[in-house]
């Protein structure tokens, strides 16, 4: 197994914090191969034994182990007072959560889809995330919001919507979008020690999603970005399960000599402009790809940002590739139209590149 290259994690070991930043570390036989949900799974079971005050609440976390398994085993370790099967009632239990987190306590709040979470949205963005403002800087909410986000196939408009924008435009809130196992371990343990509320955008179509994480604990810091491929002619800026699209393209694009930066953002707010503007000054082209809607969206918010303060570096108009701007079909052939694809961000490439 080669060696796994760690940027900006955070290590702990034997309750030391150790910080590798670009640097290799040899970890052949720590490393273990596991799905998405039991990443998030691992997280959330050290963290509640590592602290009493995290619990865990949510649409079927309990007895079912969870809609999508991410909680299995949980009950059975921590009880009902700490595993906490609520009722199809979203603003109720999200401020029965919030209150909790006033108090002290750390909750976990599962939603099985962001798209339910709709109805909890004056909880999240009214108390959880003005709580610390209003208070005077007196009361904190240590919280963490997470469940499924974004499109998974034929279920509709009201079950195929990407949040990570809309809760992003809120002050007070910050939003994480892990694309893979090893940063949704590291993120979530994250989020669970934050003392802000913290929106974790998770998705469906990622749940069985297998990859490399390490046998130890290790956590990664919230507000850095992750150059998962490196590059010199173009920087293509993703998050979330839609930057598998950008690797497929940029495979294609390598066997035309067309070499691109992958970036994933793995969180929205904060955001990592450095990150961001460095890949720019080096390639001086930038391709933005993003699940959600184009209209106030986290693309127009980079693309601003970049022609805003990289202007001089850009050789090219910035180009984006998000969903098409229209509710979201049940058709296949139209959910095949709409989403992001490898093509479409192909084309964008060549686009600011001037290739025909």
């Amino acid at each position: 197994m080669p060696n796994k290259k760690f940027n900006e994690v955070c290590i702990i070991k034997n309750s030391i914090l150790i910080f590798e930043v670009n640097y290799y570390i040899i970890l052949a036989e720590n490393m273990k191969t596991v799905q998405y949900r039991e990443a998030l799974r691992e997280a959330m079971n050290e963290e509640m034994r590592r602290d009493k005050s995290v619990f865990l609440m949510g649409e079927e976390v309990a007895e079912y182990n969870g809609a999508y398994k991410v909680s299995q085993g949980m009950l059975a370790e921590f009880g009902p007072e700490r595993v906490i099967d609520t009722p199809i009632a979203e603003l109720g239990f999200t401020g029965i959560a919030v209150g909790a987190a006033m108090n002290g306590l750390r909750p976990i709040v599962e939603f099985m889809t962001w798209n339910f979470a709709i109805l909890a949205a004056d909880q999240i963005i009214n108390s959880a995330a003005k709580m610390l403002q209003m208070s005077g800087g007196q009361i904190n909410v240590p919280i963490v919001f997470r469940g499924g986000n974004g499109t998974a196939g034929q279920l509709g408009a009201t079950h195929s919507q990407s949040f990570e924008s809309m809760y992003a435009h809120v002050p007070g809130l910050k939003v994480v979008t892990p694309s893979n196992p090893y940063d949704a371990k590291g993120l979530l343990k994250a989020a669970i020690r934050d003392n802000d509320p913290v929106l974790i955008m998770e998705s469906e179509r990622m749940y069985g999603d297998k990859g490399e994480i390490p046998e130890g604990e290790y956590i990664i810091p919230i507000g850095l970005a992750d150059v998962k491929r490196k590059g010199e002619d173009v920087t293509i800026v993703s998050f979330g399960k839609i930057i598998k699209e950008a690797y497929i393209a940029a495979d294609e694009l390598a066997k035309e000599g067309i070499s691109c930066e992958v970036i994933d953002l793995r969180s929205i707010r904060p955001l990592d402009w450095d990150t961001v503007m460095k890949s720019v000054k080096k390639t001086h082209r930038l391709v933005i790809l993003e699940e959600s809607w184009p209209m106030a969206s986290i693309s127009s918010e980079i693309a601003y940002y970049v022609q805003r303060y990289g202007f001089d570096y850009l050789d090219a108009p910035v180009m984006r590739v998000t969903q098409a701007d229209t509710p979201f079909a049940f058709s296949p052939t139209l959910i095949e139209e709409a989403m992001p694809s490898p093509k479409r961000v192909i084309d964008a490439v060549k686009a600011v590149l001037y290739i025909n």
